[in-house]
This record gives C-alpha cells, sequence and structure tokens, in this order.
C-alpha cells in the first residue's frame, strides 16, 4: 500500500468537513524510504514527475569524503556505521542516512548527503 502525501480530505482551519475537488494523482503518491545499507552498490531507479528519474541508493560501500583541513575529496571505503542520530533502530541496523557518522580509513565521517533520494553518499571527515 503507497504512501499518499496529498491533503484533499483535511478538515477547514474553521473544522468544517472539506470535500475532495479531484481525485488522486500518481504523482502525490508517495514510496517507502529507501534505507540505505552497507554493502555492495546497488541502484534503484524510480520515475518522478515530469519523467526525470530518481536514484535510490540501496546499498554502498563508498563515500566521497572531503577533508576540511586540506580541501581534498577522497573516494573512501566505508568501514562500518557507528552511529546514527536520526533513529536508534538505524544505528542499530547499520542504516546510512544523512547525519549519520560513518568510519572510513581517515577517521570518522558525517553524512552530508540524502543517500536514498541523492544516489551517492558524500561525507565530510570530523574531528
Amino acid at each position: 500500500m503507497p504512501y499518499w502525501h496529498d491533503d484533499l480530505k483535511k478538515r477547514k482551519r474553521s473544522g468544517g468537513r472539506r470535500w475532495p475537488f479531484r481525485n488522486r494523482k500518481k504523482a502525490e503518491q508517495g514510496g517507502y524510504p529507501a534505507e540505505t545499507i552497507l554493502g555492495n552498490p546497488k541502484v534503484r531507479l524510480q520515475r518522478a514527475r515530469g519523467g526525470n528519474l530518481k536514484q535510490k541508493l540501496l546499498s554502498s560501500n563508498v563515500a566521497n569524503v572531503l577533508d576540511p583541513a586540506s580541501k581534498k575529496v577522497q573516494r573512501l571505503e566505508i568501514l562500518r556505521v557507528v552511529q546514527n542520530p536520526a533513529n536508534r533502530d538505524y544505528s542499530r541496523r547499520g542504516i546510512i542516512t544523512r547525519g549519520a557518522i560513518i568510519e572510513t580509513p581517515a577517521g570518522r565521517a558525517r553524512v552530508t548527503s540524502r543517500p536514498g533520494q541523492d544516489g551517492v553518499v558524500n561525507a565530510v571527515l570530523i574531528g
């Protein structure tokens, strides 16, 4: 059952009933989160509104890591997911989202991209 992101049937500010003036559109249909995990790179393409394509990253083992001191970007292997402040369960399951702390050979890095929507893991070294 897909998610629907519409407000056709919500009530008015006054509390009165609002009648839907049209049917639901496929562009308003949402999807389930990609929940990127650690593993061999796997991307799923999804059609978006206007015929555009979204890349959902299902799993990845590399990240583009920026070193703020030298301003250099390296493509490094992800060793493990240390912490995910978005969700305690995500930390336990090792799911990579924006804000997650990952361990790389260069040190710990914070993920700055949204892998489930951008299709790539970008990160910045911390500490």
